[in-house]
């Protein structure tokens, strides 16, 4: 797959999680509440690590910067 997530998109991906995985540790949120937390944490950190996001995918958005070929070239996909 092609990565669709910018470097400022995954940094902010990544500090949402951790910031995320810091109030649940901390019991600032428990319960059901604490899990979906959790989840939507591990979601934003997986795919801050890969640079993958499949919704970003479904819906045809891409954070990343696109390269430029040079005159002449065919980009290929």
């Amino acid at each position: 797959m092609k990565k669709n997530e910018g470097m400022f998109d995954r940094i902010l991906r990544a500090t949402l999680a951790l910031t995320a995985f810091f109030i649940y540790y901390n019991k600032l949120v428990t319960g059901t509440g604490g899990i979906i937390l959790l989840i939507i944490a591990a979601v934003l950190a997986i795919t801050s690590l890969i640079g993958i996001c499949p919704l970003y995918t479904a819906l045809g958005i891409s954070t990343e910067k696109q390269h430029k070929t040079s005159a002449g070239a065919h980009p290929r996909d």
